[in-house]
């Protein structure tokens, strides 16, 4: 699957986004409007005017339209959602070179308000994983105790994990230990003295 460095760029931005969530995380994380610009900076999204309180709610409430694609049951439910969040936001597709980065193409009109912004842009980047034939790669952690969603962009589509340092690493050191504990309390037939 081919993927441009923009829509990638998009997905992840979606993906931290709606990682941001009570549900996610357990605590909002975008609590703010702080938090929300500090946001913006890390993600480097362009094109942001001043930001208030109408902001931050818009912006949390596209966060649980967008989160509700990754949960849908078919692609015909995700596309249906995608293309509410595309013609809510108003997607205007322009060719850009701004920043120092190479021409890549923005979905949002000049001006538009963040969540237009954020909603044009990552209704785009879900467009094309759905039209490639790839909603498979829109996944939820598949730990017992994580919410978090991300995009499996490996080749063999084998991620399993929001993060494999922690939550993968984590169910493996607990299946490790589980199974020596197991072997500790079976008693070894062939440890029996010999007569």
């Amino acid at each position: 699957m081919l993927i441009t460095h923009d829509t990638e760029c998009a997905l992840g931005m979606l993906v931290e986004l709606l990682n941001t969530s009570p549900e996610a995380c357990g605590r909002e994380d975008l609590p703010d409007l702080a938090a929300l610009r500090d946001f913006v900076v890390r993600r480097e999204i362009s094109d942001v005017g001043p930001l208030g309180q109408a902001d931050l709610e818009a912006v949390r409430a596209l966060r649980e339209r967008l989160r509700a694609v990754f949960a849908a049951s078919s692609t015909r439910e995700a596309s249906d959602l995608v293309n509410r969040l595309v013609a809510q936001a108003g997607t205007t597709p322009r060719l850009t070179d701004h920043d120092g980065h190479d021409w890549h193409m923005h979905y949002f009109a000049p001006g538009a308000a963040l969540a237009d912004h954020l909603g044009a842009e990552g209704g785009m980047a879900l467009a094309f994983i759905l039209v490639a034939g790839e909603r498979e790669r829109l996944r939820r952690c598949e730990a017992p105790d994580c919410a978090r969603v991300f995009v499996d962009l490996s080749r063999n589509r084998s991620r399993r994990y929001c993060d494999s340092r922690t939550c993968g690493n984590r169910l493996h050191v607990a299946a490790y230990r589980a199974r020596q504990r197991s072997a500790a309390e079976t008693p070894d037939a062939l440890a029996a003295p010999a007569r």
